[in-house]
């Protein structure tokens, strides 16, 4: 047998090879000026989503535009918040507030709306008390529907304001249908807000949306906002009627555990609340506090409800 056929040996004019020689390891790369990446705009919470919000599922995403809309219902300018489920997985949030301004930012230069979608830290509730937009605010966190839309495949925002229709359309944080204005008909509304987002599933362990949390915040929202109706429709595709849920607390906190009990009670309700006034401010700010309700029913059972409201 020829030696260059024996096991272990090359063929002639080849350098031998050992069996089982550990390939040589790659040089490390360069670590420079231009190793360094500086994320702009939206990218860091695509990067890292879980940084800015809950990844279990888009509820949270969707709550940032819910909280919006209980803002202004809050702060005296909306009595109705609808949220749809649509049968494309799509959600939509419409109020009847003052509508998100569309004018252009005086810094910025560009168009309010476009700026609350595609700016962290843009929004109208950092300024609080006289001359800000909003005296107090929910679920604020400094990055709000920003990150709804930088995490959402496709994100529309419909406003009604000073007579005229403005709208917007993004794709993964990007304007992919820049601001249209158009002069309102006759028959539309005056003043309001609808955002329409489809959650991108790539960022979430589930795109389904929790019902029944869902159910929970908005029943929520309806007791901490006293005689504005909250209603979620749910879609289930062509040819099927549509499950609706519908809330309204007029008497807050008392409606809200009076539907609750399961026997009438005892005594006349127990409520009351108390709210720092401008006086009170150091330690908290003006128009923060609690509101409380407490039922005693005929089994001797106590029901209370305590709900703090930042």
């Amino acid at each position: 047998m020829p030696a260059s056929s024996l096991p272990g040996l090359a063929p002639e004019g080849l350098p031998k090879i050992p069996p089982h020689m550990p390939p040589k390891p790659a040089a490390p790369a360069a670590y420079a000026e231009s190793s360094i990446r500086v994320l702009k705009g939206l990218e860091p919470v695509k990067q890292r989503p879980g940084m800015y919000t809950r990844t279990d599922s888009p509820l949270h995403v969707v709550q940032e535009v819910i909280d919006n809309a209980a803002d202004e219902a809050l702060a005296g300018h909306g009595k109705r918040i609808a949220v749809t489920l649509h049968a494309d997985g799509s959600v939509t949030v419409d109020d009847d507030g003052r509508g998100i301004p569309f004018g252009p930012h005086p810094d910025e230069g560009a168009p309010v709306v476009e700026l609350v979608f595609t700016r962290l830290h843009a929004g109208g509730k950092f300024d609080k008390g006289a001359g800000g937009a909003y005296s107090f605010s929910g679920g604020l966190h400094g990055v709000g529907v920003s990150v709804t839309n930088a995490l959402a495949k496709r994100l529309e925002v419909t406003v009604w304001r000073d007579g005229q229709r403005a709208t917007i359309a993004f794709a993964g944080g990007d304007v992919v249908e820049p601001l249209a204005l158009a002069k309102a008909s006759g028959g539309e509304r005056r003043h309001g807000t609808r955002v329409r987002v489809w959650p991108d599933a790539k960022y979430f362990d589930s795109v389904e949306l929790p019902r029944h949390d869902l159910m929970h915040l908005l029943r929520s929202k309806a007791v901490l906002m006293p005689g504005v109706t909250v209603t979620l429709t749910v879609e289930k595709g062509a040819g099927k009627e549509s499950d609706t849920h519908s809330w309204q607390y007029t008497g807050g906190l008392a409606d809200y555990l009076t539907q609750g009990l399961a026997a009438d009670p005892l005594i006349p309700l127990f409520a009351g609340e108390q709210y720092a006034g401008f006086e009170e401010s150091d330690n908290v700010a003006e128009g923060e506090g609690a509101a409380w309700c407490v039922a005693f029913t005929g089994d001797a059972d106590r029901h209370s409800l305590l709900v703090a409201v930042d």
